[in-house]
């Protein structure tokens, strides 16, 4: 199968599966990205998700046409986007008129309902893959501190998630760096 094939297909099963939106997104993009397609590992993965997150627009978007970039170029990008973006515009615009006439079905409202559980599984093992590699690089103890402090600024706070992504790219930037054998 051709590169533009499998970016295409990759990013339209993102696109038609993503039920929930750009965040739902993300383990889909992982899972086509990393696993799938090996296209890059785990660890530049969460740097492309790491800097997409603090600029603006759809992070499901951004990733598709940085990938689809990475892949094949400019083509790769503009094809990645087309695929994640147009099937699911039609879709949506089809299902928006078929489901307004049904919209006091139960069924119709047990749909989200039914999806919300598995798109919080598919966010939870996102999240536990991200933590673990963090600890790898920082340990415990620091993943811990700011995983809290991250939840207390975002939720608590109202710091915008942005802000809070960006301070901690800072934070790794300029922390010390252990060598090898050092105890400190």
């Amino acid at each position: 199968m051709g590169v533009q094939k499998e970016l295409f297909m990759a990013f339209f099963r993102v696109g038609m599966l993503g039920y929930g939106g750009g965040p739902a997104s993300i383990p889909l993009i992982q899972k086509e990205a990393v696993e799938t397609y090996e296209w890059m590992n785990d660890e530049e993965f969460s740097d492309i998700l790491a800097i997409g997150n603090t600029l603006p627009g759809p992070i499901a978007t951004k990733m598709a046409g940085y990938i689809g970039y990475r892949v094949a170029g400019t083509a790769g990008l503009l094809n990645a986007i087309v695929a994640s973006i147009v099937p699911t515009v039609i879709l949506m615009i089809a299902l928006l008129v078929s489901l307004a006439s049904f919209q006091e079905y139960a069924w119709v409202q047990g749909m989200t309902q039914g999806v919300m559980p598995v798109v919080a599984v598919m966010l939870g093992v996102l999240t536990w893959g991200f933590l673990t590699k963090a600890k790898g690089d920082l340990g415990w103890k620091v993943v811990i501190l700011l995983t809290v402090a991250s939840v207390a600024l975002t939720e608590l706070a109202g710091v915008h998630p942005a802000i809070v992504i960006a301070a901690l790219i800072l934070f790794v930037l300029v922390k010390p760096v252990k060598k090898a054998g050092d105890r400190t």
